[in-house]
């Protein structure tokens, strides 16, 4: 167990995409840790910045002010080149990769730190949950638009990116209608659905697509012809980026990279393209894209990654280390990093909202 009396130094980093809400929580955690008399380092580029030379940044109460209400992320983030699989060049000039994840940890001890809080999703979380294998006391903090870590009922940055898809869904209604159009908006979601499902029933889409449930084209013409029977001659289509038509693939942008996720995108596309060749109908497609990420957090997430930056530092006072925290509504807890990036969090098949969808006639393409 983590020895609370001895930390004198900590450090802080942001990994995976950036999501509104990173500096609040930042902000939070340097500010509860000098309440204790800690030192707050923080980590450039996710663990990047301890590779090779270390990169740290100084955090004082002076260096976070005015930062909560802030977009992005002040150590800035990466979403490539994991320690544990890292680009390495040889005097050959071939590029290998191999694991240097002890360099991080030898950086971490030589800098004299005591622990980590790290911010991120699962990708991330899965990296600082290997690094605690190897010793690092380290505390997590939820970080994901896609709301789909597991073991917490929210992840900061998911309301945020909902509030931008259901403005642009808002928008979206009225020119649909002025042209008697199909419109099809594709939203971030890689193996969960929730941005779709929440954006789409706020912005009162007409057809939600989501990776849980494989879609059918000919099930979407169905609601669409239904509609234009009772006299509404537009409609709106929400699909998540990571949405399968039954039997079909992932659309993707190209072959996989070493060293990166999959990139998604392009199902958007596809659907618009098959429902106009379907139904005849004039059909445009729309990608928010990383207009999910920019901005600053709306106040629900500033204020739930403020909670969850101060509980981290909680846990570490508290002696917790490989923990993640947690919300468990009324009450923030800590649960095992381990646990807590075993899985995925998808929308269950028997999710409320779902039920929800289909009382009002949205049609989830099944």
């Amino acid at each position: 167990m983590l020895d609370p009396s001895k930390i004198r130094r900590i450090a802080i980093n942001t990994g995976g995409g950036d999501a509104p809400g990173l500096n609040s929580v930042i902000r939070a955690a340097t500010l509860a840790a000098i309440q204790r008399g800690w030192e707050v380092f923080g980590i450039s580029h996710g663990f990047r910045g301890l590779i090779g030379e270390p990169n740290l940044m100084p955090l004082t109460r002076e260096r976070v002010r005015g930062i909560a209400h802030l977009g992005g992320s002040i150590l800035g983030t990466a979403n490539r080149d994991s320690p544990f699989d890292y680009p390495v060049r040889l005097p050959s000039g071939e590029t290998v990769r191999r694991d240097i994840s002890d360099q991080v940890v030898d950086n971490f001890r030589r800098e004299c730190l005591d622990a980590l809080i790290s911010i991120g999703g699962d990708g991330s979380l899965t990296m600082a949950q290997q690094l605690a294998q190897k010793g690092i006391p380290v505390v997590g903090v939820p970080k994901t638009i896609d709301n789909d870590l597991d073991g917490t009922l929210l992840t900061f940055g998911f309301q945020t990116a909902v509030d931008t898809a259901t403005d642009a869904i808002g928008k979206l209604h009225t020119t649909a209608e002025a042209h008697d159009r199909l419109m099809v908006v594709e939203v971030m979601g890689r193996n969960a659905g929730w941005i779709a499902l929440h954006a789409g029933l706020a912005g009162s889409a007409d057809i939600i697509l989501i990776p849980e449930i494989p879609f059918d084209l000919e099930k979407v013409c169905a609601k669409i012809r239904e509609r234009e029977e009772n006299g509404r001659h537009f409609s709106i289509v929400v699909v998540a980026e990571g949405a399968i038509p039954v039997g079909g693939t992932l659309s993707t942008l190209g072959p996989r990279e070493a060293g990166q996720a999959l990139r998604l995108g392009g199902v958007g596309l596809h659907v618009a393209n098959e429902l106009a060749r379907k139904t005849g109908k004039e059909t445009r497609s729309l990608v928010l894209g990383h207009l999910q990420r920019g901005g600053g957090p709306d106040p629900f997430d500033r204020v739930l990654a403020l909670h969850f930056g101060t509980a981290a530092i909680r846990a570490l006072a508290a002696g917790k280390s490989n923990v993640m925290v947690a919300l468990e509504p009324p009450r923030v807890k800590t649960i095992p990093l381990e646990e807590a990036t075993r899985h995925i969090r998808t929308v269950a098949l028997d999710n409320e909202l779902l039920q929800t969808a289909r009382d009002l006639g949205v049609s989830l393409g099944d």
